[in-house]
């Protein structure tokens, strides 16, 4: 079973949802085995088909929180999330997907992941379209490394200069930028807590943070070939607190003093995605090796690994209406069964087809024969006046000519009684104590001190009776064979 392991770029705030597009995606086609097969970057309508589809979805478009859930599943569970997280989001919660995770967070509470309803819908309606039936969506925080046991904590004289590095990157961020991309500490995520703090807890939770590349533009204009965005260049962050994450976009610049505005006194482990596939080298503002010059003390996390911890992720996004359904009669798998289906409708039409002409040759035939039957019927006996069945006619004439020309029929008494008589084994005279003839058939009884021998019934065949015992009473019921 093959799999195809796919990162998407964020949700661009500043595109109406009618001019939503996607680039071209990075991928990682892995076969049954897990080896790699194929490795690149390529459009959604191009990229190779697999059994199953892992979307790694960007940080920024989701917001992760912790809350305690009411006894429900289903459709009910469904109903009671957008209350439950209704005071947390400043979108309209009834236009959120929200998710949970399986695994249970501390204190029995879970934790959801909240991502705008239209743009999930966008993204699995395309690949549905494109002909990828298994889909999963995992968080891109979730494929994060696992923090170490024991993380350096940050330089307090960083975290001293962070404050103002940070004012200087909402700057450089510039007016392009929304306020929800230029706010460090707030997901890009819809609807995100207006003064979102992270929560205390009484346990250090180390961080761990990656720089997932330059920011992808999905407008369309900026899709376009040659076009070149203005400014400082900015970076993805994707930043996980244990079963949290959350992300935002900030200048590579000042990517170490986000984190450490972040972090406090908290562990940090800083990665940057490398070995991205179609990233090749350049001399422009935004190429790895210029983005890696400007975040330091970052380990380097290469493509095909964040894309292996995606399948190890239980944390499926796909739930509710949007659990993958690959017998699901939609367009594209209407497209892809019509050819069956027509040659099985056509198969059909030629069964029913055939079986009717079939029948009809065969009731022919069948007129025929009765037609012959009754004129041999006629033809022999011109005295019948109406004729039901002409067989059992025939049959019942013969019948009554034998006994006017004084022939015995073979299932007379007189018939059967001879054959008996010649089949029988040596037996006393009064062995047989009844014998009764009726319904052309001989019913014997023999007394309970005879005893005849096994091939009494092969005797009775080769005078062309046949004979069975009843194994209850001892009574014979002999037939005649022909």
């Amino acid at each position: 079973m093959s799999t195809l392991i796919v990162l998407l770029p964020p949700r661009d705030p500043a595109v109406p949802s009618q001019e939503w597009q996607l680039p071209d995606l990075p991928f990682v086609l892995l076969d049954k085995s897990g080896r790699t097969q194929r490795a690149g970057r390529s459009a959604l309508g191009l990229l190779p088909r697999a059994t199953s589809t892992v979307l790694m979805v960007a940080a920024r478009d989701l917001l992760m929180m912790p809350a305690t859930l009411p006894p429900l599943r289903g459709p009910k569970l469904r109903q009671a999330l957008p209350n439950i997280v209704e005071d947390q989001l400043i979108q309209d919660p009834q236009t959120c997907h929200i998710a949970v995770d399986p695994q249970p967070a501390a204190g029995g509470r879970q934790v959801l992941a909240i991502i705008d309803r239209g743009w999930f819908r966008f993204i699995c309606e395309a690949f549905s379209a494109a002909g990828h039936r298994s889909l999963r969506a995992v968080p891109v925080t979730r494929c994060l490394p696992d923090a170490p046991r024991a993380a350096p904590s940050p330089d307090p004289e960083t975290v001293g200069a962070a404050e103002p590095a940070l004012a200087g990157a909402g700057a450089a961020v510039g007016a392009g930028t929304s306020a929800r991309d230029a706010a460090p500490g707030r997901n890009a995520a819809p609807g995100a807590v207006p003064d979102a703090v992270p929560e205390l807890s009484p346990e250090v939770v180390p961080m761990v943070a990656a720089v997932l590349g330059a920011v992808v533009q999905t407008a369309p204009a900026m899709l376009l070939e040659g076009a070149v965005e203005s400014g400082p260049p900015r970076v993805e962050l994707a930043i996980a607190r244990g079963a949290q994450g959350e992300g935002l976009a900030v200048p590579a610049s000042a990517v170490n003093a986000t984190l450490a505005a972040l972090a406090g006194a908290t562990p940090v482990s800083l990665y940057m995605l490398t070995e991205m596939p179609g990233n090749e080298p350049s001399l422009g503002t935004r190429s790895p090796a210029r983005l890696a010059a400007q975040v330091h003390g970052a380990s380097p996390l290469p493509f095909e690994q964040l894309a292996r911890r995606a399948l190890t992720c239980r944390f499926d996004l796909c739930q509710f209406e949007f659990a993958s359904q690959p017998w699901r009669l939609d367009r594209a798998t209407l497209r892809r069964l019509r050819l069956p289906v027509l040659l099985a409708v056509g198969a059909l039409v030629v069964a029913i087809v055939g079986a009717n002409v079939q029948w009809l040759m065969l009731a022919r035939q069948r007129d025929a024969i009765t037609t012959q039957m009754t004129e041999l019927l006629l033809n022999a006996f011109p005295k019948t006046t109406v004729v039901l069945d002409a067989p059992d006619q025939m049959s019942r004439q013969l019948q009554q000519l034998r006994v006017a020309a004084g022939q015995l029929s073979p299932d007379d008494f007189l018939s059967l009684a001879d054959g008996l008589a010649r089949s029988l084994p040596p037996v006393p005279v009064n062995g047989i104590a009844a014998l009764d003839y009726h319904d052309r058939r001989l019913d014997v009884t023999f007394k309970p001190e005879v005893k005849l021998d096994p091939d009494f019934a092969k005797r009775l065949s080769r005078n062309g009776l046949n004979g069975a015992v009843d194994s209850n009473t001892g009574k014979w019921t002999i037939r005649n064979g022909q």
